[in-house]
């Protein structure tokens, strides 16, 4: 039984990603925003079911869409619109952007344009915990389309065969930038390679927040206790195309206003409404706050200076100092 504060935290989190979102959106329609944008609008419930079963020193990993994992595992919403908008005061000094964004602090070990290369990461911070003899876990989210990735097949292999705790998140939003699932899977199912493996695969409903959270933390609970990794598939689907400038005109317009009308978030609201956990009134008042509160981020970012251009090699190479300590 989840607790209604959970339940509370989890909308609340699903609403900033959105209006996050729907911001940055914004900016870059105004040219504030360096290079591209992949939006998570959509596929909220996932990073935010996901993250709801994370400790703070757990670990995740994201992909090229990932400011909604940063924002569901815990990072300021400041300092990551500053370092999307190139700024200073960023996550990465303004040096990494969108797609970039690394808090090791709330461990997120980063985000990272190259599909698929964050399999292999999160397997490499699994066998860190199993030589720590810790019981931290790490959530590693990809797209349908890394399946497809030889990192796929190496990173879950040996997570599987060295049973490391690691749950592998598969976010199938259907597209692979435009080209659908079934053009390049014979199979139905991401999770259904889970047998290949030899290890438990799961396909969830994507959209529904408290599906996420119960398959997860099922998932997190057996990492933890030291059996191993875990393939869950969420079926989701992205509000926008898959960058700034993509159309999106090869879904089908009935296709896509199917699942417009599985919108996670407005679902997880009607649920709650239903619960009795909040009121009309009460989402009014949260749906301000939140928008409060991205504003504020924005007004931050863009009041902070871009980096210097002689800090352009900063933090590339080791101090002296700090090469000597290691």
């Amino acid at each position: 039984m989840i607790q209604n504060s959970k339940l509370l935290e989890m909308y609340r989190q699903m609403l900033t990603i959105r209006f996050f979102e729907e911001k940055v959106f914004e900016l870059y329609g105004q040219n504030l925003v360096p290079g591209t944008i992949h939006l998570y609008a959509g596929e909220e419930a996932v990073a935010v079911g996901v993250c709801a079963n994370l400790r703070r020193d757990d670990y995740i990993t994201g992909t090229h869409r990932g400011h909604g994992h940063c924002i569901a595992k815990g990072a300021r919403l400041d300092k990551t619109m500053a370092e999307i908008l190139g700024r200073k005061t960023g996550y990465c000094k303004g040096k990494g952007g969108s797609m970039h964004i690394a808090d090791f602090s709330i461990g997120m070990l980063g985000a990272t344009a190259v599909v698929g290369a964050g399999i292999p990461i999160a397997t490499g911070a699994g066998l860190s915990i199993r030589l720590r003899s810790t019981d931290q876990v790490v959530a590693c989210f990809f797209g349908e389309g890394a399946s497809n990735q030889g990192t796929f097949h190496e990173g879950i292999n040996l997570a599987a065969v060295w049973r490391l705790p690691v749950v592998f998140v598969c976010e199938n939003n259907l597209y692979a930038m435009g080209t659908q699932q079934s053009r390049v899977m014979l199979v139905d199912n991401v999770a259904d390679r889970a047998a290949g493996y030899g290890i438990p695969g799961s396909v969830v409903d994507g959209n529904d927040v408290l599906a996420v959270y119960e398959a997860t933390h099922e998932a997190v609970a057996k990492a933890r206790r030291g059996e191993g990794p875990t393939l869950l598939e969420f079926k989701t689907y992205r509000l926008k195309g898959h960058s700034r400038f993509d159309p999106a005109t090869y879904r089908p317009k009935k296709e896509v206003e199917e699942w417009l009308g599985k919108d996670a978030i407005a679902r997880f609201q009607t649920k709650l409404l239903e619960m009795g956990v909040l009121t009309e009134a009460e989402i009014q008042e949260i749906v301000q706050d939140v928008r409060h509160e991205v504003e504020s981020a924005t007004k931050f970012a863009l009041d902070s200076p871009f980096p210097a251009p002689p800090e352009a090699l900063d933090d590339v190479y080791a101090s002296e100092e700090s090469a000597a300590q290691k």
